[in-house]
Parts: C-alpha cells; structure tokens; sequence
C-alpha cells in the first residue's frame, strides 16, 4: 500500500473521530441541561471540563513510545462503549442515586481523555507518510471539518429523529467503525501478537454495542419512570425540548424538560385568570395574540368570546401543537380548540415575530415557561414589552405569567417592574393552582391606570361567560395582596443586557 494511501485512511478516521468527538460534547452537554438544569451553566462547564481532558489525554499521549496504531485502535474501541452507553448509564444510574451530576462529569472526563489522545497519536502514526508541515495541517485540518458536520448532524438530525437514547450509539458505532478500517487497512504495520487481542476486542465491544443498544428502551424508561410517581405514557424529544405526558388516577401532566407545565386536574385554575380579565378589560376585541400556550387551553377560554373574529398562536414547536391538536387527552381537554376556523397557528420565535410583523392585536396574553434559560429571559424583557407595546392597539391589554409572587417575589415583581418600564400601566394578580402552588401574573394597559385597573377588574361579571371557577367574587380575590416582601423600587428591570430576572429565578428569590 502507498504511503498516500495509508495517510487518506488516517485522515479519514480523524475525520470521523472529530464528528463523533464533537456530537459526544453536545449529547452531555444536553444530558447535563436536562438532569442539571441551567443551561448557559452546564453547556459551558461541561464543554470546558472536556476541553480541559483533551488537554491532559494529549499530555498522557507523550508517554506512548511504541505501538502507536495499537493504541490508537484500542482508544477507538474504549471511545466506542464510553459513549454509547453514557445516556443509558445516566437513565439507569437515577433510580439509585441522586448524583447524576458525578455520572455525567465523569463520561465528559473519561471520553475527553480519550479524545484529547487521539490526534497526537494519529499525528506520530501518520507522520511517515507526510512530512510535519502538512501532517500537522492535515489533520487539525479533517479534525474540524468533522466538527463542523457533527454539529450539523446533532442539531438537524441526531437530536430531532434519534434523540438522546439512540444518538449516542451512532456515535458509538463511528468510532467503532473507524477502529475496525484501521485495524483492516494497515493490519500489516501492527504487530501478529496484538492482532489476535485486537480482533477479541473487537467482538467484546459489538457485543456490548448490541447488547446495550437491545436493552437502551427499556432503561431509558426505567430511568425516566424512577423520577416519576405517574406512569410516562407519551415522550417526544423535539428539536426544541423534551416534552412528555404522565398519568395517575386518568389524571395527566404535561412536563416539558423536566418542568411541570400542565395538570389536567385543575388547568383551569391557572388559564382562567390568565384569560378572562384581560379579555373583558377591551371592549369587544376581535384580534387575540396568544404567545406560547401550545397545549391550546388559553385558545379555548378565548373562543367563548363571540366577538373574537380571529386568534394567532405562536408556539415555537410544531410537536406541541400537533400534540394538542391531535392526542384525545388534550382535545378533549382543549375542546378542539385549534380546529377552530378562528385560529392560526404561527411556528415562531415570539421575540422575531413581533419584530418581523406589523399586525396589530386588541389582546396579547404571553404564557411562556418559566425564565429558567437566558433564552427564555429573552421574552420576559424590556425590548420584548417594548415590541407588545408596539404591536398592541390604544385601548388593548396584555396579561403575562410573572412565576410566583411568594416562593419567587423578587422575580415577580422583576416582570411587573420591567412591564411598567416598557410603557404600561400595570396590575399584579395571583391565584393558588393547586398542582403548581400560588402562582401570578402581571396585566398591562397602556390607557388605563393601575387603580383604575383594579377597581374594574373587582367590578367584573362572568354570568355571560362559562368559567368553572372564576366568579365576581373571585376577582376581590386576585386582586388583593398582602404587604410588599420587597420594595419594588429594589428590584431591577430585566433586559437581553442585564438579565437580572434569570438571575433573580435561579436564586429562588
């Protein structure tokens, strides 16, 4: 064979390996999102702490004299299990310990040794073939071309068609597949003794691929089902979240990435207030804005106002939607809110949709997650109040969820601080949602001023529309708070600049 030929092969393989390498980054990195919470915190530190591996493995490789390619296939195979199995070992590990954490920083240590040791090796291997200048450019070189892919394929394939049961073995079967071609390819440069050990390590490792990959379902929801008293009946991974369905008594959950955002058992709790003052303090509005809300709740207490000729959803997921439109739990529960004619579903991020329209509404009611990500802090902004306030007609209200007054007032009165910043008067209220707890939000008029606010929403009458718990006397209600905990001239306006309520959130205040 040519010396041409066996550095194509090497270069190929770090090819493979820098896709394979990349993708193992952002699986943990997800892994640790979903388990960890906080995101900008877990993406970085375990993209740092696998940097730091790779750094240490290529330190180590330095003490390779000999066998070089030996090495280098049997890192391939240890690479090959390592990261298969790193999602079925964190599912499986939960139902026995709640140190998750140690798991996945230790897969992120382990496999970036692993890594960190592969292009030294692959380097000192090819450095027969081509002399140092181009060898070392050659193979940073096919090393980040592979990056590039592996984080194409991650966001638009692995993650949204595979997720994280079956990514991983993709993985797995990459760097497997790159140690069986070169263990084939330039068998003839390792020595007899060590082949034989090589091909029994290579069977071993199918083995454990096969095994593991046989068995992966079955773990994965074993490890799901242990954090969980109801039994998961629906899971979806979607481009955007992980979103799933449990049941207790046929009484169900909606949780999104671990977060609870949805129980059928008292929802009308929470979209009750969330829908009808805001609603009845414009007079007659025809054009509803509904932002998030994907499970369609908001949209069915919108409907039972006859003089609304027309509702946008914007949801971000097309997997929400669709769920809601179509599994009988929540058409039943939404009333086939969405096969409405009135309705039109947009999948968008709110934030650019109201950038990139110049539609005007008469009713804008925000129902976001809570701002757990700097992402989600993005819709809880003054630039995003600003952009409402724009798109929201003279005589118009907005209502946004705002967490909660008692276990989070800081960030509470961080939304109402940051809504009244962007131009409206503002009115706080609360209700207990006995699934989530007592739970707020913040109205918004641009006319009308906040004791005005209060005095017609006390005033309110429901007799002409259907509520199941909302009444006269219940606006006296939710309207009403104790004392202030915290001064809310204390309290910070929140800003894609100085995201002070992602900060307020994370510490419980």
């Amino acid at each position: 064979m040519s010396k041409k030929k066996y550095s194509t092969i090497v270069m190929a393989s770090l090819f493979a390996t820098g896709l394979a390498g990349i993708v193992a980054e952002y699986i943990l990195a997800t892994l640790a999102t979903y388990f960890l919470g906080n995101a900008v915190l877990q993406w970085t530190m375990i993209l740092s702490v696998m940097l730091f591996s790779m750094g240490l493995g290529s330190r180590i490789s330095r003490y390779f004299n000999k066998n070089l390619l030996e090495k280098l296939v049997i890192i391939e195979f240890v690479l090959s299990v390592l990261a298969s199995i790193c999602t079925l070992s964190t599912y499986g590990m939960m139902a026995v310990t709640e140190s998750i954490g140690v798991i996945i920083y230790g897969f992120s240590i382990a496999i970036g040794l692993l890594i960190g040791m592969e292009i030294p090796l692959a380097t000192r291997v090819n450095s027969d073939y081509e002399e140092l200048r181009v060898n070392i450019a050659s193979v940073m070189e096919k090393d980040y071309y592979g990056s590039l892919l592996g984080g194409v394929f991650f966001a638009f394939v692995g993650l949204p068609f595979f997720g994280l049961t079956y990514t991983p073995f993709i993985l797995g079967c990459i760097n497997f597949a790159v140690a069986i071609v070169l263990f084939i390819q330039l068998k003839s440069l390792i020595k007899v003794e060590f082949q034989k050990k090589l091909i029994g390590g290579a069977i071993g490792v199918g083995l454990i691929i096969g095994i593991s990959l046989y068995f992966a379902p079955s773990i994965v929801l074993f490890g799901e089902q242990s954090r969980y008293e109801d039994k998961i009946i629906y899971e979806e991974q979607t481009p955007y979240q992980l979103i799933k369905i449990t049941e207790r008594n046929n009484i169900h959950r909606l949780i999104i990435n671990d977060d609870q955002q949805l129980n059928t058992s008292d929802e009308y709790l929470y979209h009750e207030p969330l829908v009808h003052p805001v609603m009845k303090l414009t007079n007659t509005p025809k054009h509803v804005l509904i932002l998030g809300a994907g499970d369609g709740c908001a949209v069915r207490e919108v409907l039972k106002y006859p003089s609304v000729e027309k509702i946008t959803l914007v949801d971000l997921d097309p997997a929400m939607t669709r769920l809601a439109s179509s599994n009988p739990i929540f058409t039943e529960l939404n009333k086939n809110a969405f096969q409405n004619q009135k309705v039109n579903i947009v999948h968008a991020d709110a934030f650019n949709y109201l950038e990139d329209n110049e539609v005007y509404f008469d009713v804008m009611i925000i129902d976001f997650p809570d701002p757990k990500t700097v992402d989600l802090n993005r819709l809880y902004t003054h630039e995003f109040y600003k952009l409402c306030a724009k798109r929201l007609r003279s005589h118009g209200a907005i209502i946004t969820q705002a967490i909660s007054p008692y276990f989070t007032p800081s960030a509470f009165q961080c939304v109402e601080r940051t809504v009244k910043h962007a131009g409206f008067h503002t009115l706080p209220i609360h209700n207990h949602v006995m699934s989530f707890g007592e739970w707020g939000w913040i109205i918004g008029s641009k006319k009308i001023t906040s004791p005005l606010l209060k005095e017609r929403l006390q005033a309110m009458q429901f007799d002409k529309v259907e509520t199941k718990w909302l009444t006269h006397d219940a606006m006296s209600l939710i309207t009403s708070f104790g004392k202030d905990i915290i001064k809310l001239d204390s309290i910070e306006v929140n800003s894609i600049h100085n995201p002070i309520l992602y900060r307020y959130y994370e510490r419980g205040q």
